[in-house]
């Protein structure tokens, strides 16, 4: 099942994606009890969406739609750094002991086909195509055998980095969380239809030309671990994010340098997942 946020009539809503690619407007239906994918997922009541679809009413496709990021209004944004070793020799980093670990603000991310905006202050804008995970059940201290329970699905992610302000000190924030720097979408494939989310293939293309591509079983971390390592000293809750890192051939790495700018057009895909598009424009 692919669950998209957006809205409709100037009023936030979700819904499922049918087999003709259009978008049935369960939200109409269920709002009243669960007026957004958070409170679905908190209710535990994800099967109800695919129920509730045959009864809503029918939408265009999505790209016809005014889309959300898939969850808009999430508890956290976990992300996960120099998560594949390519990136993290890249980066000239030592191999890590323990998962990087950063933070996002709900409001520095956008919804599929909405503009990328590189910030007046820095030239800097990279890319970073990443696989996200959704959470839909609490849990605390979760074992790595019982860490896929808590996911709820699985959707492409773009974590735009203004690298001379992630620079500034050794913390990633300032540079992580400019207004619409990161994109979130287009929409979430359910877990059941992911049954190896280590057997993707992730690719991100600037203006057409590939310029990351890897497997997610290359990850440093797997999803177990990282989950395993977050629910230590954070419990994860329905709608929380995980953004699970970047291969290698992020721009900044490149000679010379490749930065995002006005014009451009960022795509990440991931097998069975989707394929996440921003434009890219000055803020």
């Amino acid at each position: 099942m692919k669950v998209v946020s957006f809205t409709a009539n100037g009023k936030a809503s979700y819904g499922v994606v049918g087999a003709d690619g259009k978008v049935a407007d369960v939200g109409a239906v269920l709002g009243a009890t669960y007026p957004d994918l958070v409170a679905v997922l908190k209710a535990g009541a994800l099967a109800k969406l695919g129920e509730a679809a045959a009864a809503a009413p029918k939408l265009g496709v999505v790209e016809s739609l005014d889309l959300l990021p898939v969850v808009p209004n999430p508890g956290k944004i976990i992300c996960i750094g120099v998560n594949y070793d390519e990136h993290r020799r890249e980066m000239g980093r030592e191999p890590p002991g323990h998962p990087t670990c950063f933070v996002r603000f709900p409001e520095s991310q956008v919804a599929h086909g909405k503009p990328l905006l590189r910030p007046a202050e820095s030239e800097r804008f990279d890319y970073e195509g990443e696989l996200a995970i959704i959470i839909g059940k609490e849990g605390f201290k979760v074992s790595e055998d019982n860490a896929y329970s808590l996911i709820a699905g699985y959707s492409c992610y773009m974590d735009g980095s203004i690298r001379d302000w992630q620079n500034h000190t050794s913390q990633f924030t300032p540079g992580k969380n400019f207004p619409a720097t990161g994109g979130f979408g287009p929409w979430m494939v359910s877990a059941d239809e992911i049954p190896d989310p280590q057997n993707l293939s992730l690719e991100t293309r600037l203006n057409g030309q590939s310029v990351q591509k890897s497997g997610t079983d290359l990850m440093t971390f797997n999803i177990r671990k990282i989950i395993k390592y977050v629910t230590t000293w954070v419990a994860l809750k329905p709608g929380d994010v995980i953004a699970t890192g970047t291969p290698g051939g992020v721009g900044a790495k490149r000679t010379p340098p490749l930065w995002m700018k006005d014009g451009d057009l960022a795509e990440v895909e991931i097998s069975g997942v989707g394929l996440l598009r921003h434009p890219v424009k000055n803020a």
